[in-house]
């Protein structure tokens, strides 16, 4: 997935980690995107369950670039898009 299918999402989309864990637990994901950048310990908990429950899960390599991506000023280690 790149930058710009994130940023084509409008609405549905799940910004950061806790929000992006609670989202994937309660089925509500279709596709996980994590930065590359982001430290192993958050990433890392995403990528496990995005394994687990079979949700496909891509990954760019700046967390800057993906938060702007979201329209948001800062970065974001992960994102989620909504069924």
């Amino acid at each position: 997935m790149s930058y710009d299918k994130v940023a084509q999402v409008k609405t549905g989309l799940i910004i950061g980690t806790k929000q992006t864990l609670k989202a994937m637990k309660n089925g509500e994901v279709r596709e996980v995107v994590i930065a590359d950048d982001a430290d192993l310990q958050i990433t890392e908990k995403v990528s496990r369950l995005a394994n687990d429950l079979s949700i496909p899960c891509s990954r760019v390599d700046s967390k800057k670039k993906l938060g702007e991506a979201c329209g948001i000023d800062v970065g974001t280690a992960t994102v989620a898009i909504k069924q």
